[in-house]
C-alpha cells in the first residue's frame, strides 16, 4: 500500500481520507487550518439525495433578463465576477442545454441516490447521529404557477429516478409545519434527504474518526505542493510531508493548484453567506424559500439562513446583499427573531461547467489525483466520491470513473 498526502479537509477531502485509509494506505491530511472550517462548515446542511440533476444555468430569455437586472434574489453578481468566469458560463451554458443536461443527469443521480447510504456508516463510526435528521428537505413556493411546475418536475423525477416526494397543498404544510406564519401556495416535500444540525461539527468529527483510525493531520499550505523524485513533498510548520501519492481535494482553490502544473480549469464560482438567528419557533425540517432564493436549516447556533449564488471574484470583499433582502422580505412568511451576533461567514461553491465533479488521475503527473468540483454538493457527495476516486486509485474503470475522469475537462495553458 502507498503513502498517501491529502490536501484539503473540508468534507470531500477528509471522506477522502477515510476511503483510502479504509483500503490499507498510509494517509497524512493536510490543511491550512482546522476540518471542516471553510465551505464545508457554512452550507444549508442537506444530504440532498433528491438532487438527481445538478442545477442548470437557466436558459430562458426572461429568467435570464430578470437576473441581468437583479430582480432575484436567487442570483447576484459584478462585472469583474462575470468577466473572469466567461469561458466557464460559457461552457454551463451549453451544457445546460436539455439534451446535454439529461445525459449528466444520468450520470450524477448515481452519485446523489447513494449519497445517505455513503454517510451512513461513517455516522454511525463518528458517533454524530445526534447532528442527523430524517425528515427530508421542502421546497415552499409562494405563487401557484411556480408550485405547479415544481409539482410536475417532482412527478418527472419520481418516474425518471425513483426520486420520493410528496406535494401539499399551502393549509396541509402549515398544519404540519406551524413555524410557518402564513399558509403558501404549495409545497413539494423531498422526504429522503437528511439534514445536519452543524455541518463543520459533521466534518471535524469524521476527521476525529480518521485520527483515531491511525491517520494524520498536519497543517500545511497547497501552494508549497510539488514533485519529487519519489513522489510529493509540502511544507508546514512543523517540516515537510512527503507521500508516493497526492490528491488535491481543495475545492474552489484546486484550480489555482493546478495551474502550477500547467493545466487550467475553467470553474463557475459561486458565493454564498449564511447567518443565524434566535427564532422563535423553528421549523421541523429544512426549506427553500423559492421567493427569495434562500434556505432555512434549524442549527445548533440557531435558525440558519442560507443564499443562493454571487457570481464575484473570489477575493472579493463581503457583500450579503441577499441576506438583507431576504431578512426584508420572508417575515411574512417565518419570525426570524434577532440576528445571532457572529462575523459575516461567506463560503465559494466550486461548479464545473459540465456540472460533474472531477475525480481522478491528473493527466501528466504521477501520483496526482483530484476530487473536486462538487458544487453545491459537497456535503452530500463528499463519501461517494471519495469512495469513488479510492476505486480509481486501485484500478477501476467503469464507465461511471470514466465520467468523472479529469481528462476531459482540462486543457493546457
Amino acid at each position: 500500500m502507498s503513502e498517501i498526502l491529502v490536501l484539503g479537509a473540508g468534507m470531500v477531502g477528509v471522506s477522502t481520507a477515510l476511503a483510502l485509509q479504509e483500503q490499507g494506505h498510509a494517509v497524512t491530511l493536510a490543511d491550512r487550518t482546522t476540518p471542516g472550517r471553510e465551505t464545508s462548515f457554512g452550507n444549508a446542511g442537506v444530504i440532498q439525495v433528491e438532487v438527481a440533476e445538478p442545477y442548470a444555468m437557466p436558459r430562458a430569455p426572461g429568467e435570464l433578463l430578470r437576473y441581468a437586472l437583479g430582480r432575484t434574489n436567487d442570483l447576484v453578481w459584478s462585472p469583474s465576477g462575470i468577466a473572469s468566469m466567461a469561458p466557464a458560463l460559457w461552457r454551463y451554458w451549453r451544457a445546460s442545454a436539455p439534451s446535454r443536461r439529461a445525459a449528466i443527469g444520468a450520470v450524477y443521480s448515481q452519485l446523489t441516490k447513494r449519497s445517505t447510504r455513503d454517510h451512513a456508516p461513517l455516522i454511525a463510526a463518528s458517533g454524530t447521529e445526534n447532528l442527523i435528521t430524517r425528515d427530508g428537505l421542502a421546497l415552499v413556493f409562494r405563487k401557484p404557477a411556480e408550485f405547479e411546475a415544481e409539482a410536475a418536475n417532482a412527478s418527472r423525477l419520481s418516474t425518471s429516478y425513483g426520486i420520493v416526494s410528496r406535494v401539499l397543498s399551502g393549509d396541509e404544510w402549515l398544519r404540519e409545519e406551524p413555524a410557518l406564519k402564513v399558509a403558501p401556495a404549495g409545497v413539494v416535500h423531498y422526504s429522503e434527504s437528511w439534514s445536519v444540525s452543524d455541518p463543520g461539527a459533521l466534518t471535524a468529527a469524521y476527521a476525529d474518526l480518521f485520527e483515531r483510525n491511525g491517520g494524520r493531520i498536519v497543517q500545511a499550505d497547497a501552494n508549497t505542493l510539488s514533485a519529487t523524485p519519489n513522489g510529493w513533498r509540502i511544507d508546514g510548520p512543523d517540516g515537510p510531508v512527503t507521500a508516493e501519492q497526492a490528491v488535491l481535494c481543495l475545492g474552489p482553490w484546486t484550480g489555482v493548484a493546478l495551474r502550477r502544473f500547467g493545466l487550467r480549469v475553467p470553474m463557475v464560482l459561486k458565493r454564498g453567506y449564511h447567518a443565524h438567528y434566535n427564532a422563535p419557533r423553528r421549523p421541523r425540517r429544512p426549506f427553500l424559500d423559492a421567493d427569495n432564493g434562500v434556505v432555512f436549516s434549524p442549527m445548533r447556533d440557531g435558525l440558519r439562513m442560507a443564499t443562493g449564488a454571487a457570481l464575484v471574484p473570489q477575493d472579493a470583499p463581503a457583500d450579503p446583499r441577499q441576506l438583507r433582502r431576504a431578512e426584508r422580505q420572508v417575515q411574512d412568511l417565518i419570525e426570524l427573531g434577532p440576528r445571532v451576533e457572529a462575523p459575516q461567514w461567506f463560503g465559494t461553491r466550486p461548479c464545473l461547467p459540465g456540472m460533474l465533479p472531477m475525480v481522478g488521475a491528473v493527466p501528466g503527473q504521477t501520483g496526482l489525483w483530484v476530487n473536486f468540483g462538487h458544487g453545491h454538493q459537497g456535503l452530500t457527495l463528499g463519501p461517494t466520491t471519495a469512495a469513488l476516486l479510492a476505486e480509481a486509485m486501485a484500478g477501476a474503470t467503469t464507465p461511471l470513473h470514466d465520467a468523472l475522469a479529469p481528462a476531459a475537462q482540462l486543457s493546457r495553458t
